[in-house]
């Protein structure tokens, strides 16, 4: 076993000793709680017992503690995914996914101005595929225009010229696959 491992179990001991006199009980209220003998208390806080998770379990039941607190298990992340917003041309793009290159995800967001805006078109390589979930979106492909409500999705080469606003002046939130070097979402769809 390595020298951090070992320096765990025998930290343990101690551990819930200071736990136990922290909590100002004795060695018999903490057996009759947990339904651990006395004697095997004693042994697991002077380190002449190891701990096991089915003498460790009632342990942190008894003191309301996560069983990492006995044990002095390191402390792991945040487990969450904290994605940071870019803004760009007034919109606000969350990106969903964190691989470089390839297929990038993004939620989009266009901010309500109280009226549609003139389309300024963008052309850059890719291909992008698009879902509205919220709100009217006003999409402009070369001499096309379109309005897809929640629900639509669309699918384009950038090289096109394009220009995505909204179509009544309110916000429109969408999620948008795009791929820098024109790959293509496929989506395949089982019938009958």
């Amino acid at each position: 076993m390595s020298d951090d491992f070992e320096d765990v179990l025998h930290a343990v001991g101690p551990r819930l000793r200071a736990l136990r006199r922290h909590c100002g009980m004795t060695l018999a209220e903490l057996a009759a709680t947990t339904g651990v003998s006395e004697s095997t208390l004693s042994r697991l806080e002077s380190g002449l017992r190891r701990a096991s998770l089915e003498l460790l379990l009632p342990l942190a039941r008894a003191y309301d503690v996560p069983l990492d607190d006995l044990v002095g298990a390191p402390r792991t992340g945040d487990p969450r995914v904290h994605l940071t917003p870019i803004h760009r041309h007034g919109m606000t793009f969350v990106p969903l996914s964190r691989r470089p290159g390839g297929m990038q995800a993004y939620k989009m967001i266009i901010p309500g101005t109280g009226r549609p805006l003139d389309p300024d078109h963008k052309t850059h390589e890719g291909h992008e595929w698009l879902y509205v979930l919220h709100g009217r979106l006003w999409l402009v492909l070369g001499e096309q225009d379109l309005v897809l409500p929640p629900g639509e999705a669309a699918e384009f080469d950038t090289t096109l010229p394009h220009w995505l606003g909204s179509a009544d002046g309110k916000a429109v939130e969408l999620l948008i696959l795009f791929g820098r070097y024109g790959e293509r979402a496929h989506l395949r769809a089982r019938t009958g």
